[in-house]
């Protein structure tokens, strides 16, 4: 059983969901503290290796980025919805 809330057993999850990424080509976005100490904005850039259409957005935060900045993070995922959703 994979539990999501265990971040070592995701780890093993990152093959496939790369391979998803290259053969969806799904939309992203990705609303990220640059200043995030824990997965670091490169975090954020590495999805373009995949999807290179990827949206990041870099918010001078840190991890908690919905706890700093909710109204900013909401209206690019509002954005974001209205150009790729259906």
């Amino acid at each position: 059983m994979i539990e999501f809330r265990d971040y070592p057993t995701n780890v093993d999850l990152y093959p496939r969901l790369h391979q998803y990424f290259r053969d969806t080509r799904v939309p992203l976005l990705a609303v990220w503290g640059s200043n995030d100490e824990i997965i670091g904005s490169e975090g954020a850039h590495a999805f373009r290796r995949d999807l290179p259409g990827a949206e990041i957005h870099l918010l001078d935060t840190g991890h908690f980025a919905l706890e700093t900045h909710l109204e900013e993070s909401a209206g690019r995922m509002r954005d974001f919805l209205a150009r790729v959703g259906e």
